[in-house]
């Protein structure tokens, strides 16, 4: 199965909502005649989600080691205290 470039920015504009309303009621009757549109549609917002889950992942992985840095070494030391006093009240 081969997505076309055009199908493919239809595909990323309808799901993104970056369509006139006609447009999206076409190419939702086109989703319904085309049995092979609807599962490009399916695999391109599964492909999305896994994107924004590695983002996250990424993301999550940098603020630990940011954590860890800040909260571990010697000389952020004066700026542990201070968020430590910050928490205590």
């Amino acid at each position: 199965m081969k997505t076309s470039w055009n199908e493919l920015r239809l595909i990323e504009d309808y799901l993104k909502a970056n369509v006139e309303p006609a447009d999206q009621v076409l190419f939702e009757a086109r989703l319904i005649l085309q049995p092979e549109l609807k599962d490009s549609v399916y695999w391109q917002e599964r492909t999305y989600g896994m994107i924004q889950q590695y983002g996250r992942q990424q993301l999550r992985s940098e603020i630990a080691k940011v954590h860890e840095k800040l909260f571990s070494a010697p000389e952020h030391q004066s700026f542990r205290q201070k968020i430590r006093k910050l928490f205590r009240k």
